[in-house]
């Protein structure tokens, strides 16, 4: 005899399905015969710079340690976190990538009979880490593909404890501005944990963007989300942060696993974090990737949604899955996002110039070929 394990499972969890990522080079390749060397991948918002110099110097360094367990409270790269964002050390939380962080605040707030509220076409991680502890996701309708943050606050109840809110927004790449976060802070209860998703905002610097950094003395209820995976090109390493008051920080540290972030990420951490050449130049590729891939649009005709991240989504004016199959067939990958509402847009990484062309000129081929 076998029991049914998936009825077994919390209500919250028999109704998620897993998230699923872009795919990878290696799996195409496999599947329609490619050499993985000609394959453009445009689908997970990676870095197409390649790590920093240094933090491959700090890795290399770092791998004579490799059977010592890693300091499991990252006081080099919390101190470095510090100085840099102006709190103090206690008030820093690392994760095992920005989405641990995510994990970490429903696990310490939500529960069953509790509920987060967060955007429709928001990151899909949000639904995962909430109702994976039995709480419910109330989700707001959108508005112009971004977050409609008086729906939001609207949308807050007496159990409500947590809200989600991404600037920019994966995977529409939209965003709000510093007036409209304070307004939506100020009204926000007390007892609401606020979390400001910023995976994408060394992208936006010198943008119309606020920096959630400036809001966090005033506002003991936000938690600032960041990352090490997008800008900074560490996606393989997983390490990220959340800046916050030292009581909701001890309150994650209090479930955080230990050991969560390993010792060649938290060393290449500090390096790329005192890169700043590599940072400024992984902003003017994405700016100018950008302009490139938005001129290819006008060019096809196609539509988009404008975007502050290292991507952007393309209306393709039908339904985007068999332009997808197609796409793969030419060997690019760019990311379907259906499963976030948007039927109709392909999300496609901003790449190097060559590989942007590579996509825009599959693009143009697989269109034409109806």
């Amino acid at each position: 005899m076998s029991g049914n394990f998936l009825a077994l499972a919390q209500p919250g969890v028999q109704q998620l399905s897993p998230y699923v990522p872009g795919k990878p080079v290696d799996e195409l390749a496999r599947e329609l015969d490619l050499d993985p060397a000609s394959i453009v991948k445009l689908a997970s918002n990676e870095n197409p710079l390649g790590a920093s110099p240094k933090a491959l110097v700090a890795i290399r360094e770092a791998l004579d340690e490799l059977t010592r367990y890693p300091d499991g409270n990252g006081f080099a790269l919390k101190s470095l976190l510090a100085e840099q964002c102006r709190v103090e050390l206690n008030q820093v939380t690392l994760g095992n990538g920005s989405n641990d962080i995510l994990e970490l605040v429903a696990r310490a707030y939500l529960a069953p009979g509790l509920n987060a509220v967060f955007s429709e076409h928001a990151f899909a991680v949000y639904p995962i880490a909430t109702q994976a502890v039995g709480a419910q996701a109330k989700v707001v309708p959108a508005k112009d593909w971004g977050h409609d943050l008086p729906a939001m606050l609207a949308a807050i109840d007496a159990n409500t404890r947590v809200v989600f809110i991404a600037n920019p927004n994966n995977p529409t790449g939209t965003w709000f501005g510093a007036e409209a976060l304070d307004e939506f802070l100020q009204d926000v209860p007390e007892h609401v944990l606020v979390v400001l998703d910023e995976a994408y905002i060394e992208y936006a610097e010198g943008s119309d963007l606020p920096d959630g950094l400036d809001f966090l003395a005033a506002y003991p209820n936000l938690l600032v989300s960041r990352t090490f995976s997008k800008a900074y090109g560490l996606a393989s390493l997983r390490v990220g942060y959340g800046l916050s008051t030292p009581v909701v920080a001890d309150v994650l540290n209090r479930v955080r696993q230990p050991f969560n972030v390993n010792s060649l990420a938290l060393a290449a951490a500090c390096a790329a974090l005192k890169d700043e050449e590599y940072l400024a130049q992984s902003r003017q590729l994405n700016e100018s990737g950008m302009q490139q891939l938005e001129a290819g649009f006008r060019e096809l005709g196609l539509s988009w949604i404008p975007s502050k991240g290292n991507f952007i989504c393309v209306d393709l004016g039908q339904v985007a899955a068999p332009v997808f199959q197609g796409l793969l067939r030419e060997g690019v990958i760019v990311r379907p996002v259906a499963n976030y509402g948007m039927p109709n847009h392909l999300r496609v990484t901003i790449g190097l110039p060559a590989e942007n062309s590579r996509f825009l000129e599959a693009l143009r081929k697989v269109l034409a070929r109806g």
